[in-house]
């Protein structure tokens, strides 16, 4: 075996060993129970006699420190005197009642498909499948994502226009960065928008200005008033307010990208995930060349697989490959993994099953608060897998509810963060597809308590 000793051999050479020994023990890189290499290894690494490396395990072993096993090795002691290092931190308890927004129900990841298409791929795939893959991702991947895009969402996209990222925060630094590079500097943001893309936006180097989004979504007269040369939307559900772009906004974006040479970056993050009718078509379809396509299986799969993709428009794919890496961020196993997903159609019979099971979630989720806090409503498109809570002017603040929430053992995310400026109501964000089926009407119920507690 080998063994670094921090040696320091001004006060002899056996001194030196010793004290490199006993500090390793002390610091803990020697365990009780772990060999050491034989002292005639030992003397060869280090340039000393033999003798003198025997003399200094002796020395070791009668003060406690080491030990000898028949075969002749020699071991750290099992009862060395080695100082308990400090625990570490312990990570933030998950609540009890978990119903935060960002995830979906994770104990209903197809775990079986996708071991299958694991083998699939080791058995049966290319020979450079662990290999590294190109910046905009394998080709299997790209070919498959804008196939089933073309079907699934009406985007317009060729293969070599798909980038292949590590989730939407790779994708969307990447594709501001751009922009900024190509003389858009400012992006314009719904107001309120999901906290952590306002930061990603700004930590990519763009200055942020917001946009009001209304019950038909972004504001677009606003939006030509901001002086952003970007614009960055949710329009098949609004991500916290939950409403849909209507068809007037639609044309007056896309008319708002045209006259100014704007771009529109589209996070389709869960629009398939419709309850009350088909799933509307991505914005991009009505304008590939001024529209960059984002989505991700964050929402449909898992978000700890961090696998995204982007649409990119011709006029922007030499700024988004300036600063993309070297090779993709994502795994190429995963990658041909997921490509054999989408060709087969395995991911779309997924999505029909778990819209059917999100559906009755979300409808149970709006009955039990009917029941049991008929002073509170869920507004928003029934879609998705959170939806927003509000009350009665005059009620409790967002604050109170989330504090009494939080000593119940209720996770729950507020809408408050969400907002530019001063928030123009309070309200919840509860993630009711997050619950496994197992145990979804427990959480409902305790959520529907709180808030007729606390509503009145």
């Amino acid at each position: 075996m080998d063994l670094l000793l921090d040696l320091d051999l001004s006060a002899g050479r056996r001194q030196g060993i010793e004290e490199a020994v006993r500090a390793a023990i002390r610091d803990g890189r020697l365990a009780p129970g772990a060999a050491l290499p034989s002292s005639r290894a030992l003397a060869s690494d280090l340039g000393v006699a033999r003798g003198t490396v025997v003399d200094a395990y002796a020395q070791l072993a009668v003060e406690g420190y080491l030990a000898a096993r028949p075969g002749g090795r020699t071991v750290v002691a099992s009862r060395s005197v080695v100082p308990p290092s400090p625990a570490p931190a312990s990570p933030p308890a998950l609540p009890a009642i978990d119903l935060r927004a960002g995830a979906p129900d994770l104990s209903a990841f197809p775990a079986g498909a996708w071991t299958a298409a694991v083998r699939s791929v080791l058995r049966d795939g290319p020979a450079d499948a662990l290999d590294y893959a190109l910046p905009r991702g394998r080709p299997e991947l790209q070919d498959a994502v804008a196939a089933y895009l073309r079907r699934a969402r009406g985007v317009v996209a060729r293969a070599d226009q798909v980038v292949v990222g590590a989730g939407f925060e790779r994708l969307i630094r990447a594709v501001v960065a751009a922009l900024v590079a190509t003389g858009r500097p400012v992006v314009a943001m719904e107001d309120p928008c999901l906290p952590y893309h306002r930061i990603l936006v700004a930590e990519a180097g763009a200055s942020v200005v917001p946009v009001p989004v209304d019950g038909e979504g972004l504001a677009v007269g606003a939006l030509a008033a901001s002086g952003a040369g970007a614009v960055l939307v949710t329009p098949a559900r609004q991500a916290l307010l939950g409403a849909t772009l209507g068809p007037a906004r639609r044309s007056a974006l896309l008319a708002w990208a045209q006259e100014t040479g704007g771009v529109v970056l589209e996070d389709d993050y869960d629009a398939e995930l419709r309850f009350d009718r088909q799933p509307i078509g991505a914005v991009q379809g009505l304008d590939p060349e001024r529209v960059v396509y984002l989505g991700t299986l964050s929402k449909s799969l898992a978000p700890g697989l961090r696998l995204g993709w982007a649409v990119i428009p011709d006029s922007l794919a030499a700024p988004v490959d300036a600063v993309l890496s070297v090779h993709s961020t994502v795994s190429s196993l995963d990658q041909l993994v997921v490509a054999s997903l989408l060709r087969s159609q395995v991911f779309d019979r997924h999505l029909r099953r778990m819209r059917s099971a999100y559906r009755r979630r979300r409808d149970d989720f709006v009955a039990t608060l009917a029941a049991r806090a008929p002073q509170v409503w869920v507004e928003g498109v029934a879609a998705g897998l959170h939806g927003l809570v509000r009350w009665p002017d005059g009620g409790p603040t967002e604050a109170a509810v989330v504090a009494e929430a939080t000593a119940r053992g209720i996770g729950l995310t507020g809408l408050a963060a969400g907002w530019h400026g001063t928030p123009a109501f309070p309200g919840i964000i509860a993630g009711y597809g997050r619950a496994p089926a197992h145990d979804a009407r427990r959480r409902f119920e305790a959520f529907a308590s709180l808030m007729a507690d606390v509503v009145g």
